[in-house]
């Protein structure tokens, strides 16, 4: 208290000499205390803010590490600037003012105002640490947005609580031993936070979904690339360019699709039906079969499956001209045959997946002609050019074969 004394003494004496009387209990005397510690906290302030977007400024620029440009970009060191006044302020305040109540008030106000700025860097240092997840090869594997949050959530209530207590003047462990009465209360205000906070580690154990990932949600008219797994919600742009918001445990309690499979694997599956008119398919004749032979993709299927019925007939002994018992080509069997040799030969078609062509079973619009194979090009646009070229030449070559596609025709006069 010697020191106080002498601050309080030079003070007074500078009053004197300005021939004013000043009291170190006086209003005169509190407020020119208040104003000096003010003027030291704002020249701490300044000082601080110079040194750190100046010199260290250059330094970080000059830097090859890529952290501490990350530091400074999101304000990591603008805010620890304001750690140092808030504790000029505090340990300042016992050497200039003298009246407890000011005192107390003083203390008060630095313990506030260091706990906001610590929060604020502190959400700074962790908005720091996502970005740089997100930049690496980790963030592939699971999303830390969530966890992110929680971090900032778990500092801002510390700081609350050290921010009542400093006002009440009451230990933080009997602020806590008093939230246990409220439990109820504070579990229906933080239900989503919590159910979000779960869903998150399973989805990040479980590698459910991730940043850039293309989901299906049906339930929330989700549909597009995951652009944030937050704690509480997830967002979704959809292809429309829209952004559906989606709770984050909706992800493992409700219906999800997620396309990461193919986007990872070697081709994106091309999967569709032609419908043939039942009443085209038929037998193949000789004129049809020399057509065939002239078409490059089948005339070796064609040569095999003649000498292979050949020989059938004849050691069963049956005349070919008998419809009835004799085994021949049909258009349908031979257009299935051309496809997947023309399938064989595409170069967009990954020939390591699998590929064929399949009837399904016939139905009220004809039979169903199933291709089904995979784009080695996954990209929307390309896959789309692809899987149209396939089955516009698949459509062009049905006259060739004596089949066509069947159209519902309406019954109403035009």
């Amino acid at each position: 208290m010697e020191r106080n004394a002498q601050l309080s003494e030079y003070i007074i004496q500078g009053y004197q000499y300005l021939g004013l009387s000043v009291k170190n209990d006086g209003a005169i005397f509190a407020i020119t205390a208040v104003t000096l510690l003010m003027c030291l906290a704002w020249l701490s302030f300044r000082l601080v803010r110079i040194a750190l977007t100046g010199r260290l400024t250059r330094l970080v620029f000059n830097s090859k590490n890529k952290i501490d440009d990350e530091l400074h970009e999101h304000g990591v060191f603008r805010r620890i600037a304001h750690i140092v006044p808030a504790m000029v302020i505090y340990l300042c305040s016992s050497m200039l003012v003298e009246d407890p109540i000011l005192y107390s008030a003083l203390q008060k106000i630095a313990v506030i105002y260091m706990l906001i700025a610590a929060v604020a860097a502190s959400s700074a240092l962790l908005n720091t640490v996502e970005d740089i997840y997100n930049a690496s090869e980790l963030a592939k594997r699971a999303p830390v947005t969530g966890f992110i949050q929680v971090g900032k959530l778990f500092v801002v209530i510390v700081a609350g609580l050290l921010i009542i207590s400093s006002l009440l003047d009451k230990s933080p462990l009997l602020l806590l031993s008093g939230l246990g009465a409220v439990t109820a209360i504070l579990l229906l205000l933080f239900k989503d936070t919590i159910l979000g906070f779960v869903a998150g580690i399973q989805i990040a154990a479980n590698r459910m979904v991730n940043t850039g990932d293309w989901v299906e949600l049906p339930k929330y008219g989700a549909d597009g690339t995951v652009l944030q797994v937050g704690l509480t919600t997830v967002k979704v742009q959809n292809w429309d360019k829209t952004i559906s918001t989606v709770p984050t445990y909706s992800l493992i309690t409700d219906s999800m699709k997620n396309w990461r499979g193919m986007s990872e694997s070697a081709g994106r599956r091309i999967k569709r039906s032609i419908y043939i008119d039942v009443n085209s398919i038929k037998f193949c004749d000789q004129e049809m079969l020399d057509d065939f032979r002239k078409i490059r993709y089948i005339n070796q299927y064609i040569e095999k499956k003649r000498a292979e019925l050949d020989a059938y007939n004849q050691e069963q002994k049956i005349d070919i001209q008998d419809l009835l018992n004799s085994r021949r080509l049909t258009n349908i069997g031979t257009l299935r045959a051309y496809l997947v040799s023309y399938l064989r030969h595409h170069p967009s078609v990954n020939q390591d997946m699998t590929l064929m062509v399949r009837q399904l079973p016939p139905t009220e619009l004809g039979l169903p002609l199933e291709i089904y194979c995979f784009s080695a090009n996954k990209d929307w646009i390309a896959y789309e050019g692809i899987q149209g070229d396939i089955f516009d030449h698949a459509l062009a070559m049905l006259p060739v074969f004596g089949l066509r596609a069947y159209q519902r025709i309406s019954d109403r006069p035009h």
